[in-house]
């Protein structure tokens, strides 16, 4: 892995899905996510509070775009272009060829494989068109579906970490790790 390149944005489709960049006509949708307390329940950020906050947040996700410090997806059903989640690589480490997976999507469509068939392509896109070895994901241990969908996508559980947290079902973080090899070696992948 060299340098990443995130220009121009690699726009991804899969079956249902259209997997975009975010802009301005997004901010309702991230503003109703980023304030929903069920939905920030297993991520340490303080819940948005004005929609100018989820404006800064997209502009803000947008210049790290820029400078390729990471990508960022809005997920849209294939007839609407409404955001209905985010999945995204970050947290890269250049000379481990590694990189983070970190994704929500809204309360109402969980449970119907959206989010399945979006980390199934980012994955690809970080192991094939980025050149990954290895991707991580960091889930805090309360939150049992993000759990279940690292685990179907063959993540190894590599340990926990205490977090500081007031509820006892996020006292701990887990790492999940997911290595190339795996990805695509693994049962029904390509």
């Amino acid at each position: 892995m060299e340098s990443l390149n995130f220009k121009p944005f690699p726009k991804l489709i899969t079956e249902r899905l259209i997997l975009r960049q975010m802009n301005q006509d997004d901010k309702n949708e991230i503003f109703a996510l980023r304030s929903n307390k069920e939905m920030s329940k297993y991520i340490s950020r303080p819940l948005v509070k004005e929609i100018d906050e989820a404006l800064q947040y997209i502009n803000m996700i947008n210049e790290g775009i820029d400078r390729n410090e990471w990508v960022l997806w809005a997920i849209t059903l294939k007839e609407s272009d409404q955001l209905i989640g985010t999945i995204c690589l970050w947290n890269f480490a250049i000379e481990q060829s590694k990189g983070e997976v970190g994704y929500e999507l809204s309360p109402e469509l969980q449970g119907k494989g959206i989010m399945q068939e979006a980390i199934e392509t980012v994955l690809d896109y970080g192991f094939k068109v980025l050149n990954l070895q290895t991707i991580e994901g960091d889930v805090q241990s309360g939150n049992q579906k993000s759990i279940q969908l690292l685990e179907r996508n063959q993540f190894s559980n590599k340990g926990k970490i205490e977090r500081e947290s007031t509820s006892e079902e996020n006292k701990y973080s887990y790492i999940f790790e997911l290595t190339r090899e795996k990805f695509y070696t693994g049962a029904g992948k390509k």
